[in-house]
């Protein structure tokens, strides 16, 4: 049977549908749950092999992006979020997503969350919302959504609230050394951006795009992979210079969901 995905809808959600069928391509069946439903007990977490926080503004970014929605999921969902992670099932977290992960403690690692976070995604450095495409590049074979990919990903990013940041600048080396650091964005050449902007577009640290946890079953990124499935939908596809699905990152995602 393929595996069932649990994808999160938050008043001011909006990228729900796209990730479904980002889930559908890649051979999950996909349901967009409200939040209610959860709660009321209308739908069991434990019925679902994936979990998946999609992108857009939940609450409308009130108190800061993803940070409301990320208030709910430890007020009202800590246990079954924390035992989803532990039973090592496939977590994603997409831009709006990401910051929920991120601002909630279950990145970069659950474990060590604290009173004082270790890290947040901040205001873009350039000072405004970007909306433009970027390259990727899967570094990571910790991280099981990005395991075995070597070809870059292209994609857009949609934010204005994407800048990844750590309280200890040395902490980001030990992220990138243990394979956390699951995502880079790069330059034209396909290397690692190197802060340069825009192909960094919000000035992330060590060109940070997307992170894992320390098992590798939890990945936050800010880039939308499930707005690139389909070649038509690259800006230059009508020049036949298509390229870099991020269908790739779901398929892998699907295919370890497979196992539970």
């Amino acid at each position: 049977m393929p595996p069932k995905a649990l994808i999160l809808f938050a008043p001011g959600t909006n990228r729900d549908l796209d990730a479904a069928r980002a889930l559908e391509q890649a051979g999950a069946v996909p349901e967009v749950v409200p939040l209610n439903r959860l709660r009321r007990g209308e739908r069991r977490w434990q019925d679902y092999q994936m979990l998946v926080l999609p992108g857009g503004f939940s609450y409308a970014d009130a108190l800061g992006a993803g940070k409301l929605l990320a208030l709910e999921l430890q007020h009202d969902f800590a246990g079954p979020m924390a035992e989803f992670v532990a039973s090592g099932k496939p977590v994603i977290g997409i831009c709006n997503g990401f910051q929920a992960l991120v601002k909630s403690g279950l990145l970069p690692d659950p474990t060590q969350a604290s009173a004082e976070a270790q890290a947040t995604l901040t205001f873009n450095a350039c000072g405004h919302f970007e909306c433009r495409w970027v390259t990727l590049l899967p570094v990571s074979q910790t991280c099981i959504w990005t395991r075995g990919l070597s070809e870059p990903i292209d994609c857009p990013v949609a934010h204005g609230e994407g800048n990844f940041q750590a309280r200890d600048p040395h902490w980001i080396d030990a992220l990138v050394a243990s394979g956390q650091a699951a995502l880079l964005y790069a330059a034209p050449d396909d290397r690692p951006a190197h802060g340069v902007y825009p192909y960094n577009p919000n000035g992330s640290t060590a060109d940070i795009a997307g992170l894992c946890n320390p098992a590798g079953n939890v990945l936050g990124l800010m880039p939308h992979p499930e707005d690139h499935i389909f070649a038509e939908q690259h800006p230059l596809w009508t020049r036949g210079l298509a390229r870099g699905s991020g269908l790739a990152l779901f398929r892998n995602g699907v295919a370890y969901a497979g196992q539970f």
